[in-house]
């Protein structure tokens, strides 16, 4: 019986680790990426958002967005 590991205080592994580590930077990463491309859309103006489609009140939706959504 002196054998078995005690299983209950081991921590997540490395690998696990990294994992979530590069999980966290991708978000961080996508989060910039959406602030980037709103202020961009921000600076539009009509003729630019009728030939992508948008309307005014679809940029404001956008906008009001937080970086994180």
């Amino acid at each position: 019986m002196n054998d078995l590991q005690d299983v209950s205080a081991l921590s997540i592994s490395l690998p696990a680790r990294k994992n979530v580590l590069r999980r966290l930077l991708r978000r961080f990463w996508h989060s910039l990426e959406r602030a980037r491309t709103r202020r961009l859309l921000a600076q539009l103006d009509g003729r630019d958002l009728a030939d992508l489609g948008l309307s005014h009140a679809d940029r404001l939706n956008e906008l009001d967005k937080p970086f994180w959504r």
